[in-house]
């Protein structure tokens, strides 16, 4: 019925603990699980563990095409009718980052608590819901406000899995993989954003697979809106199915609220909550952003034809900064990303238009690009530094083998866990207020603010993490 994984490391401890592989099967809870024991991490560990990375990242990646659908909804309700101002065009594409960042503090202790194969299935399905709605309400031109705000609300929550996935995720990799592990499924998930300002305006050409009645551009030119939330749908309902029956619940991750709720009182949970802020939080809100930022600065350029790269290039950034920072040490990279992020915003301020100076939008552009590639490699350095640090702190001082060693062990991975869902949840915020502060105040004066802000958190990421003497070197 099973197969048998000896751990040799228990020879001089007494009888080395057997592991039925028949509990590995998708769809199976977990109840042993070693990573960081080669042995089994080469015979069983290691494909499970990519199993359900590679179930988590689809998944995620249209969890984040739901979040993000807004960013290029919004650009295209003027044309149709809607007579929203700029101002409430630029709120609507902020609200789901509001509501995406708050759900996320509830999924990043829910969702290692009930598992990640329950969890990535039922926070996958639920999104159906807004898609439909807005899909149903798009298509007519008196739909009030106020109903798009709820369904901006509502298209927030795919912004959560981020949460709950990543926290689940990190518990399945040892130490040595865990930043290519968060850096593919954070990176590769991150694609959604791309992915929908790409597809959406392609999308909404096709009258064959529309579903209900056709707008009109001022010009006569026929759009289906509606296909930008419906054709998610039919996607969703597999995704939730492949997770349910492929994915494993790790009942080693499993904790209450009342043993996670110990992050809060640890000093490192709130500095890399900053710094997360500053990478992830920025990346998230310049992709929401772009969009309309690029059709009300540069009018004349096409939103579909460049707002999807940015993303595309701080996501693919990402996984390459987990996989730097596994390599040369998280500390090391997060600043040279913010260092990177503060000279690219300048860039992007010296390119604007000012006064009768219509700018240049392929330096403003480039300089953009720029600050997301520089974004998604802290996105990937950080969370490589979260468990380091963690692990690190518990661990100092005691010795391997020793039952105080592996308590602590335990206690090191629980708590990098709910600090990745965490200080993921409150960048989040960065899709709320980017957007919003750009339809508040004037950009210029918003970009500088960005670049004083990055060079805090260099200095922040110099002090606890990579001078000489820092307290926790990561």
């Amino acid at each position: 019925m099973s197969s048998v994984v000896q751990d040799n490391r228990a020879a001089t401890s007494g009888p080395a603990p057997s592991y039925d592989a028949e509990q590995y099967r998708p769809g199976r809870p977990v109840t042993d699980w070693e990573p960081e024991n080669e042995l089994f991490w080469k015979s069983i560990g290691r494909r499970v563990a990519h199993r359900n990375l590679w179930i988590a990242v689809p998944a995620l990646l249209v969890a984040f095409v739901v979040w993000q659908v807004w960013s290029v909804t919004a650009t295209n309700l003027k044309d149709v009718g809607f007579g929203f101002s700029t101002s409430q065009l630029f709120w609507l594409t902020a609200i789901p980052g509001l509501t995406g960042g708050t759900a996320r503090i509830f999924y990043t202790f829910l969702g290692p608590r009930i598992g990640q194969r329950r969890f990535t299935a039922l926070s996958t399905v639920v999104l159906i819901v807004p898609l439909i709605w807005l899909g149903i309400a798009i298509q007519n031109p008196a739909t009030p406000y106020g109903v798009m705000v709820a369904i901006a609300a509502l298209c927030g929550i795919g912004g959560a899995n981020f949460a709950s996935s990543l926290a689940n995720i990190g518990f399945f990799f040892p130490k040595a993989k865990k930043g290519s592990a968060t850096g593919i499924n954070g990176g590769l998930g991150n694609l959604g954003v791309s992915v929908v300002q790409l597809l959406t305006p392609i999308v909404i050409t096709f009258s064959t697979i529309a579903i209900g009645s056709a707008q009109h551009k001022a010009d006569g030119t026929p759009v289906h809106l509606q296909n930008a939330a419906f054709v998610w749908v039919p996607v969703l309902l597999v995704l939730a199915a492949v997770a349910w029956f492929g994915q494993n619940d790790l009942k080693v991750a499993s904790t209450p609220f009342s043993k996670q709720k110990v992050i809060f009182t640890r000093k490192h949970n709130w500095v890399m909550t900053w710094l997360y802020v500053g990478t992830f939080g920025s990346f998230i809100g310049f992709a929401a952003a772009l969009p309309m930022l690029i059709k009300t600065t540069f009018p004349d350029y096409s939103v579909a034809t460049y707002a999807w790269m940015g993303p595309a290039v701080g996501a693919l950034a990402r996984w390459a900064g987990g996989w730097v920072a596994d390599k040369l040490g998280g500390a090391r990279v997060t600043i040279l990303s913010f260092v990177g992020m503060a000279a690219s915003i300048i860039g992007v301020i010296s390119f604007l238009p000012t006064g009768a100076d219509t700018g240049d939008f392929h330096g403003f552009f480039f300089c953009f690009l720029a600050a997301f590639f520089f974004s998604g490699i802290g996105n990937g350095s950080t969370f490589r530094q979260i468990p380091v640090i963690f692990r690190s702190t518990h661990l100092k001082g005691l010795t391997e083998g020793t039952p105080e060693y592996a308590r602590a062990l335990k206690q090191s991975e629980m708590e990098s866990g709910a600090v990745t869902g965490f200080t993921s949840a409150v960048a989040a915020y960065g899709f709320f207020f980017i957007p919003a502060l750009f339809g508040s105040v004037a950009v210029t004066s918003a970009m500088w603010g960005f670049v004083a802000f990055y060079a805090s958190c260099t200095l922040v990421t110099w002090w606890f993490y990579a001078r000489k003497g820092a307290e926790a070197p990561s």
